[in-house]
């Protein structure tokens, strides 16, 4: 069994791009789908799976599951367009992943994202290399704050859930590692530190990976 393993998110953890999600669900939400939310409502539902977010403010059964693949694919592609001039690794993750890869700690991917997301910013960044295990929407019958996301990454790591520390942007991410009895560090590109106050199990909260304080992980 492994001694440590790091577990990332994606969206605002690896790269900062939370502000785009918000942007294309709120097009696509209000535009398209006439929901009529603030921008505070659509940033309080962006959690967990695109279908589960549209079953919170649709309801059960409004779409098909066809029809919710394609709003899904939608809303990314149009987030995708709007991002890429931006596409880059949140400020000293570079090294990090390296020194984390070079002291051989196992390292996972676990998102609510799907897989054209995921493979959108794993290979237009390279980053393949450093993650033996990837857990996306695919890959789980419910999402974060559930805990299965985690579990999944840590379980193909051979990984001792006690010994992993995921890296999460998001309350919903935090409270997940929390039911899955793992600690975890907030990186703070879209939410506040007051907004995880209800969390116990965070070691520390930093604006980027430039933060001397991660240091203390690899002790």
């Amino acid at each position: 069994m492994s001694r440590k393993a790091f577990l990332f998110d994606l969206n605002g953890t690896i790269i900062d791009d939370m502000q785009f999600h918000a942007k294309a669900w709120y097009d696509v939400l209000n535009n398209e789908l006439h929901a009529n939310l603030s921008w505070e409502e659509v940033k309080a539902q962006m959690y967990g799976k695109n279908d589960e977010l549209l079953i919170r403010i649709f309801g059960e059964g409004y779409f098909t599951k066809e029809r919710m693949k394609e709003l899904s694919v939608e809303k990314e592609k149009q987030y995708q367009k709007e991002f890429t001039p931006h596409l880059k690794l949140i400020k000293g993750l570079d090294v990090f992943l390296e020194n984390a890869f070079e002291q051989n700690i196992p390292m996972a991917i676990g998102t609510a994202a799907i897989m054209f997301n995921v493979d959108y910013i794993l290979d237009g960044l390279h980053l393949r290399k450093y993650f033996k295990s990837i857990i996306s929407a695919d890959d789980v019958a419910i999402s974060k704050p559930d805990p299965e996301t985690f579990i999944k990454c840590a379980d193909q790591l051979k990984a001792i859930y006690e010994h992993c520390v995921v890296f999460e942007d998001s309350p919903k991410g935090v409270e997940a590692a929390l039911r899955a009895g793992m600690q975890a560090v907030v990186i703070k590109t879209y939410h506040t530190i007051d907004e995880f106050s209800h969390l116990p199990n965070i070691l520390m909260a930093v604006d980027d990976y430039t933060d001397p304080v991660l240091q203390s992980l690899f002790k």
